[in-house]
């Protein structure tokens, strides 16, 4: 009976867990569609806009602007985007894992001088470079609480002083870009310094525009705009991709807590019938015992 009483509170244990995982995914279902909404209302605008400046700035010979300025990365800023939460499937270790092998695969060097530092945004990707002893700079646990573009943006403002003082030579982005509920896409793209497209050949066929001001202000303009907006677009992509993938774990989690139960009760069905023979057999025995007395 001991046994029975066992898989029964396992039976119990298991049936709670598959509850609160149901509600897991109900509540990231509605977070998700919100967020993706976001997302696929900014994606149009960030990519155009980066388009838009990186071409201008490709045709300029020289630029006031300090974030397209180009040095040798002695000191680099690491901006990894995950989670305040877990339970998303690898989602946050993925992060850690592209930011790691980037650090080992393009600058060690720097990494062994101390010269890396990290931008968490983020519990997750926060809590595991601390804890490592990294160069973590700030803390932007409570961005995800007042999502929006301002609050973004005063980290952006931030990076971008760091950049211009020369604090940083070079910036890189670490994220999740969202593809669907199910497919999470990492991504490492620089921020800093704003990346120029490749010039075009003069024989090669160039539209003309009309520009009002002059193009050296207009990418001046744009510049602070395009990375504030770019780094937007990341958090939003990672918002979500976060629910996507805390969505497709917990459906996952539900079916197979669905299954434990299929085997727990089956377990459950044989050990009481065991125990339901083993008493009818102690039974018809004493019956037999008596009369044969």
């Amino acid at each position: 009976m001991a046994n029975l009483k066992e898989v029964r509170n396992r039976i119990s244990s298991v049936t709670s867990t598959q509850q609160i995982t149901k509600a897991m995914k109900m509540v990231s279902a509605a977070k998700l569609k919100r967020a993706t909404n976001a997302i696929v209302q900014l994606r149009p605008y960030a990519d155009k806009l980066k388009s838009i400046l990186a071409n201008l700035s490709a045709s300029l010979e020289e630029s006031n602007s300090p974030f397209i300025v180009e040095r040798e990365p002695v000191r680099v800023l690491i901006v990894a985007v995950s989670s305040n939460r877990g339970l998303a499937g690898a989602f946050n270790m993925n992060v850690i894992k592209a930011t790691n092998v980037l650090i080992s695969e393009k600058y060690a060097e720097q990494h062994k001088k101390g010269n890396v530092s990290i931008v968490a945004i983020g519990k997750k990707t926060q809590d595991f470079y601390e804890k490592r002893k990294y160069k973590v700079v700030g803390n932007n646990n409570e961005l995800y609480s007042a999502l929006d573009f301002e609050n973004t943006s005063k980290i952006t403002e931030q990076i971008m002083k760091g950049f211009a003082d020369g604090d940083y030579d070079r910036v890189e982005l670490v994220y999740n870009e969202f593809k669907n509920a199910a497919v999470q896409i990492l991504k490492t793209e620089q921020l800093l310094p704003v990346p120029r497209a490749p010039k075009v050949a003069e024989t090669a066929g160039k539209t003309d525009y009309i520009l009002e001001p002059s193009q050296e202000e207009i990418v001046e303009l744009l510049i602070p705009k395009s990375i504030k907006t770019q780094l937007y677009k990341a958090v939003l992509d990672s918002h979500a991709s976060e629910h996507g993938a805390r969505m497709t774990a917990m459906d996952k989690a539900t079916e197979n807590a669905g299954d434990l139960l299929k085997a727990l009760k089956l377990s459950y069905n044989q050990a009481r019938q065991a125990a339901i023979t083993t008493e009818l057999t102690e039974i018809v025995s004493g019956a037999a015992a008596l009369s044969n007395g």
